[in-house]
């Protein structure tokens, strides 16, 4: 895999003004209430108190829910490094994948409502744990919250990149938003097909919706960037998870990338499909993927052109 290196560069959020942070907390919350944060623009008034009016498919209103914080060896090499990957578990999610492997949290909502504050002190003692980088993992339904966050903790100490971990069906105007906030934007891209992102995340514009939001996160950041340690510090890291019977739609989604992203687009072509939730016992989805298929979604990556290509 041909690498981009490039010596250490300060988080692109401390360059940032107080009137620039006002701005965008501002543009944050109308996108949030009513809720436009992604492309379902169930238009929830998220912000209004006393809530009387019924929630979105995320089941958030004004603060965000977290259920784990801590260190994380599981991710992509660049982002754990030596020191693991700083992740925070925001639960609920604007997807609904009727095989997601972290159900529990992401449909069951399973976590605690947090303060601004207290997210901002998350983010904090990751940085204590010497993790190389804040992951904020299915961010796109608390943006709001994440950008107040990150702006109290620059003031107090904060200074290593914020990776923007997102099941990748975030509206263009939140992702325009994160432009000077976000270093590392780490997106899947689920499905090639819209018949498949209906029957099985309920979002038959996600390729419609992903293609264009990856397109503008790599215009922010571009290519991956690595410091002398192989630990990433800037640039745009894509995750496809292949599913059996070639239903996530490969072939169109490394097509896309190597013709209107980049050939060095840094992309994990994700092997470890299994059966979860509402999945289990699915006459599509019930069954792992085999070696075959997996080795046909290497090829067509590699025959799309494109040169950094994490395998398992």
């Amino acid at each position: 895999m041909k690498a981009s290196t490039a010596d250490p560069v300060s988080p692109v959020y401390l360059s940032l003004s107080e009137k620039q942070w006002d701005e965008k907390i501002e543009k944050a919350r109308g996108l949030a209430s009513p809720c436009v944060l992604c492309s379902r623009r169930c238009e929830v008034l998220r912000f209004k108190k006393p809530r009387s009016s019924p929630l979105g498919i995320c089941k958030t209103a004004d603060k965000a829910l977290v259920s784990s914080v801590g260190p994380h060896f599981g991710e992509e090499p660049p982002l754990v490094g030596n020191k693991g990957s700083g992740t925070i578990f925001f639960s609920y999610c604007n997807l609904g994948c009727i095989f997601c492997q972290n159900y529990s949290i992401a449909h069951l909502g399973e976590g605690r409502l947090v303060s601004d504050e207290e997210l901002s002190k998350m983010m904090l003692r990751i940085q204590a744990l010497g993790c190389h980088n804040v992951n904020l993992v299915s961010p796109t339904h608390v943006v709001p919250n994440i950008i107040a966050a990150v702006r109290i903790a620059a003031g107090e100490g904060l200074q290593i990149p914020l990776v923007y971990n997102t099941g990748g069906y975030d509206s263009l105007d939140t992702i325009r938003l994160l432009a000077e906030i976000v270093d590392i934007y780490m997106p899947d891209m689920k499905y090639g097909e819209s018949l498949p992102a209906q029957e099985f995340s309920l979002a038959p514009d996600y390729p419609e919706v992903n293609f264009a939001a990856v397109k503008e996160m790599h215009r922010q950041v571009g290519d991956l960037v690595l410091d002398k340690n192989g630990v990433a510090s800037r640039g745009l890291l894509v995750r496809h998870l292949v599913l059996p019977g070639g239903l996530a739609g490969t072939q169109k989604v490394v097509r896309f990338i190597a013709q209107d992203v980049s050939k060095n687009t840094y992309i994990n072509i994700m092997a470890q499909y299994r059966p979860h939730y509402k999945a289990v016992g699915h006459p599509q989805l019930g069954r792992g993927i085999t070696v075959k298929e997996y080795q046909a979604a290497l090829d067509m990556a590699r025959a799309a052109g494109l040169t950094r290509i994490q395998a398992r």
